[in-house]
């Protein structure tokens, strides 16, 4: 068996017939702690490059992703795999078996690793990451469309589902960022989807919200991330897009829904919507600003200010959701510091405290309604 990178002379045998559970990297950052543990992880290597210690000692920094989270594997120049390591190319599927031990500081470490190469099949499963993450991103997408279906002005529903038939494939495997939150495969379907269904909950308790509006700037907000933040059809390794760089993903939205725009005003059935109010070019206008508006300050991107009903309640809407994900991954994965105390994380700026359990529901109201109101 091969001895891991740390300086350790720990020496446990990971079992021959290979019957170690099967992890995600998040699911081993959990179960992982100060005792070595029997573990294998399928992974992509998203980068390998070569490092020197501060005594002039070389070693391998491999970071391997799955469609969820990501670890950094230190692999230092008195392990056996050090050779196997170096010859690892990013792109490459591999399965990780090694006693797991979390060394706090320094995070995990896979003592004795075992380095197999994916077949086919497995890479298949890897890329549709877990079954419970496949089947959550299912339903949001099913959800999504359920939602569009609703929409009853037209253009903005053909609009929609023209991006859906035209890109759809690229929606489905887009990050809603690169580090901060959603930050992987099919990450921006799932932020999309808790947006349409909080942008939902927010019309019924303001109608003065545009609902077919704010749902279609909820689908649109984000779309030049496609370009911005994709991932290639076989791969966790994010590539970096000229156009994406140059000119960011409000820039790139604004222009994919002026061009779509355009395409679906030439259809045959955009001759049965002259007569529609407000005029199309007024609904064109308020959706490129919900795009240009939803970062909500100068300072963070937005080329513009939110100026309208729906452009506000789209910039909240959209940072709630970031911040309540930012905080469920700091659950998931930040150390506790003591009990219901978590260790604050990039880019959060302070420690995190666990949530309060959920309050059990108010009993259903009996009482009769006051005088004077009108029950629906």
């Amino acid at each position: 068996m091969l001895h891991c990178g740390a300086k350790s002379a720990l020496t446990v045998t990971v079992p021959e017939d290979d019957a170690s559970d099967l992890l995600t990297i998040t699911q081993l950052k959990q179960v992982a702690g100060p005792s070595p543990q029997p573990y294998r992880v399928h992974a992509q290597v998203d980068g390998r490059s070569e490092k020197t210690t501060s005594q002039g000692s070389p070693f391998w920094e491999v970071k391997l992703a799955d469609a969820a989270d990501s670890l950094l594997w230190r692999v230092f120049d008195n392990s056996p795999a050090f050779q196997r390591a170096g010859e690892l190319k990013r792109g490459d599927f591999v399965e990780l078996a090694a006693q797991w031990i979390d060394t706090g500081k320094f995070g995990l470490e896979p003592r004795q690793p075992v380095i197999r190469v994916l077949n086919n099949d497995e890479i298949a499963l890897l890329l549709n990451g877990s079954e419970e993450r496949a089947a959550r991103q299912r339903a949001d997408h099913e959800d999504i469309v359920r939602f569009i279906n609703g929409v009853s002005d037209p253009r903005l529903k053909n609009l929609s589902l023209l991006f859906l038939g035209r890109h759809g494939e690229r929606f489905r495997r887009a990050a809603a960022a690169r580090e901060n939150h959603h930050a992987r495969r099919g990450g921006l379907v799932e932020h999309v989807a808790q947006m349409m269904r909080c942008a939902d909950a927010v019309c019924s308790a303001y109608p003065l919200l545009n609902r077919d509006l704010l749902i279609a700037g909820v689908l649109f907000h984000d779309c030049g991330k496609l370009w911005e933040n994709s991932y290639p059809e076989t791969g966790f390794n994010m590539p970096y897009n000229i156009n994406g760089e140059m000119l960011g993903h409000i820039a790139l939205g604004l222009e994919l829904v002026n061009k779509l725009w355009r395409e679906m005003m030439e259809m045959p059935a955009a001759t049965e919507w002259t007569t529609i109010e407000p005029p199309g070019e007024h609904v064109r206008l308020h959706l490129l600003h919900l795009i240009a508006a939803h970062h909500g300050e100068h300072q963070f991107g937005s080329p513009v200010l939110p100026k309208t009903p729906e452009a506000i309640a789209l910039h909240h809407v959209d940072n709630i959701d970031a911040k309540l994900e930012m905080l469920r991954r700091g659950y998931e994965t930040s150390r506790e510091l003591a009990p219901g105390i978590f260790e604050r994380f990039r880019p959060w700026p302070v420690n995190i405290v666990a949530p309060l359990p959920g309050a059990p529901k108010p009993p259903p109201n009996t009482e009769p309604p006051p005088a004077g109101t009108t029950l629906e």
